[in-house]
């Protein structure tokens, strides 16, 4: 008599947990709806409850899901429900960008792309998506060696730190749209560029200029910086640099929530922390 085989316990498990993060985004989105949802809404508000039914139902037909898990996902969700409508700059666009985007109605999201090719595809199921593709001057190769000579550059010192035409400092963002440099972010979340192979541009870049832009915010209030991939040593050693142990507010599996003040709030030192 031939045994019964189990049926791929494996297998199973990995489309449990596709499932689970499919419906929990899909009740996240939910609950977002409602609770932003007023009866007198702006302008604008029609496209808004589009948007947000658009993605409930790009998540609940999707095999695909967000690259986050559901606590780490929760963090920013929380942050954003508060703040929302506000201006978040994402670094990164992938599947889980119109839950992003819907996350904050009525207010401005802006994702930023290493690939202009992954920009189209992405736009083309999501056009209603504000993303462009950028450029950066960094190597993951050489990660050590800018944290070191950052120091001896004057255009990269916490006193002077500055973006737009910062050639002088490699870890500044430079080239980028005029938005990136004409808003004042209230959340930054960090989950791209590639980071995993020498080549790649790496994260350091976007840490250091998350960290310029929330020391020189002149509005009320602090910068909300969510980095992701926290496991990897660069990531790490890029934020206890930069974004500051003293700062981090959450940590939640492999992200990392930080709530910077602008430099004017904090005695004026030799290092960003």
């Amino acid at each position: 008599m031939k045994k019964t085989r189990p049926l791929f316990p494996q297998k199973l498990r990995v489309l449990v947990t596709a499932l689970v993060g499919v419906v929990g985004c899909g009740l996240l989105l939910s609950t977002f709806v409602r609770d932003v949802t007023v009866p007198c809404a702006p302008a604008g508000g029609g496209a808004t409850a589009e948007m947000h039914l658009g993605a409930i139902l790009h998540y609940a037909t999707s095999r695909v899901v967000p690259q986050q898990s559901m606590a780490e996902i929760r963090v920013s969700f929380d942050a954003l429900r508060s703040l929302s409508p506000c201006n978040f700059l994402v670094f990164g666009l992938g599947h889980d960008s119109l839950m992003w985007a819907s996350f904050n109605p009525r207010g401005t999201t802006l994702f930023l792309e290493e690939d202009p090719k992954w920009v189209q595809t992405v736009l083309k199921d999501a056009p209603s998506l504000h993303a462009r593709a950028v450029r950066y001057r960094t190597r993951l190769s050489e990660s050590d060696y800018l944290l070191k000579s950052y120091r001896s550059e004057p255009d990269c010192f916490p006193s002077k730190s500055f973006l737009r035409g910062n050639d002088g400092c490699k870890l500044a963002l430079t080239g980028m749209p005029d938005e990136l440099y004409d808003k004042e972010w209230d959340l930054i979340m960090i989950d791209a560029p590639r980071g995993y192979f020498p080549e790649a541009p790496g994260r350091m870049a976007a840490i250091y200029s998350a960290a310029v832009m929330a020391r020189n915010r002149k509005g009320s209030g602090v910068t909300h910086v969510f980095l992701h991939d926290v496991n990897r040593r660069v990531e790490k050693l890029y934020a206890a640099e930069f974004l500051c142990k003293k700062h981090l507010v959450k940590a939640e599996g492999r992200l990392w929530h930080f709530e910077i003040p602008p430099a004017a709030n904090v005695s004026a030192g030799p290092s960003f922390c």
